[in-house]
Formats: structure tokens, C-alpha cells, sequence
């Protein structure tokens, strides 16, 4: 597969679970609201993958012998993955109720970082084992966080 493609992929697809996932039961945790949530990931499917986009083509950039247009093709395949896979959230969170919805969605991301985590681990002829805790475990730890800040929120600022 093409390294513009690869690069696009693994970058925009993980951070399109963690963050949507972040966000979403951080907002789930503060205000217990499915507008709210629809809200956070469109916004996060728009502006972060643009910020994502734009952070990867400056760091592809940055690469001695860069060539532009596999700059560019690295960029357009991060926000594009990044869009479309953040995107993908709002279904359970348009058709189930908030807490179900939820729950599928950390079920559905957490999914797709393994597929790609095997994925990565068998090219690159790591450890499959390792490259799943590795990944799972920071993911893991980010919807922790969020929410623990959600909730924290919530109790002081409302």
C-alpha cells in the first residue's frame, strides 16, 4: 500500500478513536447530553482533522528529501481518515440510546484500534501482543481521564 496511504491511515484512524472517544464520554460525563455529544464529534470530525491534517503535512514537510506530492497525499489521507472513521460515532450515538451509545461506540473504536494494531504488528513483524497492549492501554487510559475530567466537571462547574 502506498506509505502517503499507510501514513494517512494509521495516523488519522487512531486519532479519530481516541479523540472522538475522549470527547465524547468526557461530554457524556459533564453534561449527560446526546446534543452535546453529536456536537463534539462533528466538531471533531471538521476542525480536528484539519488540525491533524495541517500537523502531519508540517511534519512531513519536515523530512529531509521530502517530495511534495507525497507530502500532500499523506495530508489529504489523514483528514479524509480522520473525517470519515470520527464520523462513523454518530451512528450508534443517532440510533441508541446515550449510555448504549456509548458504550458500543468505546467497543466499536477500541475494535478498530486492535484490527489495526494486529495490522501493524504482522507488517512490521513485531509483536502482535505488545503492539495491542501498547495501543489499547494508552487508549484505555485517555477515556479514563476524560472521564474523570467529565465528571469533574460536572461536580464543580455546575
Amino acid at each position: 500500500m502506498n506509505k502517503a496511504i499507510l501514513s494517512g491511515l494509521g495516523f488519522g484512524l487512531t486519532s479519530a478513536v481516541i479523540t472522538t472517544l475522549g470527547l465524547m464520554i468526557g461530554l457524556n460525563a459533564s453534561t449527560g447530553s446526546k446534543l452535546a455529544v453529536i456536537g463534539g464529534i462533528l466538531t471533531i470530525a471538521v476542525a480536528d482533522a484539519f488540525a491533524d491534517a495541517l500537523g502531519v503535512h508540517v511534519s512531513k514537510e519536515t523530512e529531509e528529501g521530502a517530495i511534495a506530492k507525497e507530502v500532500w497525499a499523506a495530508t489529504g489521507f489523514t483528514f479524509l481518515f480522520k473525517f470519515i472513521f470520527a464520523l462513523t460515532f454518530l451512528i450508534p450515538i443517532l440510533l441508541l440510546s446515550l449510555n448504549t451509545a456509548i458504550i458500543v461506540s468505546i467497543i466499536w473504536g477500541l475494535g478498530i484500534l486492535s484490527i489495526l494494531s494486529f495490522w501493524l504488528a504482522k507488517s512490521q513483524g513485531q509483536s502482535r501482543l505488545e503492539s495491542l497492549g501498547e495501543h489499547l492501554g494508552v487508549a484505555i487510559v485517555v477515556l479514563i481521564l476524560s472521564n474523570s475530567l467529565g465528571h469533574y466537571i460536572s461536580h464543580y462547574f455546575n
